[in-house]
């Protein structure tokens, strides 16, 4: 219940994130580590067995801050050729290798110049975004609440799809999605997308309403980074300030209008 240093020392890490049964981190000298369960392959090694500290996974990797994603029991990273790789659980597509197979070994993704990459978790399946250099976003994997921004549901089973397709528009910068099912996008004017679920008031529509295609948050065009959790999104601007709108259950808002009021 207080910090601990991660088995194996060092101090070269970059970023370290959370999936369901174990964790993905990468350091400034470009490798990429994983630890904790493997059940579904997702320590990446080819093998079954789980690691109580990290183990390296082959392969020179990118150092962008968005350049990997753990979500469930599945993992994405890019390469530092610019170049998108998954493994793990892949019941719906959710790897965007073109299936519905497992890996667990790290898998390419078709393309190249990938930016940065993010995916989101749900009792059913995860979906999945990434954004390229030139601007295009694209999307895979299920499309529970309209997560996918295709202007489509879940309603068949045609809509859950296993590999790329393109989101529309090209000055995508990030784009972040939660285990609820809601989506937050960045454009390179400043301005902040959203769309899927919204039971919580977390796309920052002044409503409760799904959607299921981008719709701009106000008018803002300062926007310079988003974070959606759950029912919480955050967003700060080139000023410094700090945003936050959803569920304010717990206090994980600043109170206005007290728990669990949603604005």
């Amino acid at each position: 219940s207080s910090p601990t240093q991660i088995a194996g020392g060092g101090t070269t890490w970059l970023k370290a994130q959370a999936g369901l049964f174990g964790s993905l981190g990468n350091k400034s000298d470009g490798t990429l580590w994983a630890w904790g369960y493997n059940n579904e392959g997702q320590l990446g090694d080819n093998a079954g067995t789980q690691s109580y500290e990290p183990k390296q996974i082959p392969g020179a990797w990118s150092t962008s801050e968005y350049g990997m994603a753990t979500s469930g029991e599945a993992r994405f990273a890019i390469k530092a050729d610019g170049t998108l790789w998954a493994w793990g659980k892949n019941n719906f597509g959710g790897l965007g290798i073109n299936d519905r197979t497992s890996r667990s070994s790290p898998t390419q993704i078709p393309g190249t110049t990938w930016a940065s990459v993010d995916m989101s978790y749900s009792s059913n399946e995860g979906s999945a975004a990434a954004v390229k250099t030139d601007g295009t976003a694209w999307v895979w994997g299920w499309n529970d609440g309209g997560a996918l921004g295709l202007n489509q549901t879940a309603s068949s089973p045609t809509q859950k799809y296993s590999s790329p397709v393109q989101l529309p528009g090209t000055t995508w910068t990030r784009i972040q999605s939660s285990g609820s099912d809601g989506v937050v996008g960045l454009k390179t004017n400043g301005t902040i997308w959203a769309w899927g679920s919204n039971g919580g008031g977390q796309l920052g529509h002044n409503n409760r309403t799904q959607y299921s295609s981008p719709v701009q948050v106000g008018s803002a065009t300062t926007w310079n980074d988003i974070q959606i959790s759950s029912n919480i999104t955050m967003a700060s601007k080139t000023d410094g300030t700090l945003y936050a709108w959803g569920n304010a259950t717990y206090g994980l808002i600043p109170p206005e209008g007290g728990p669990g009021a949603a604005r």
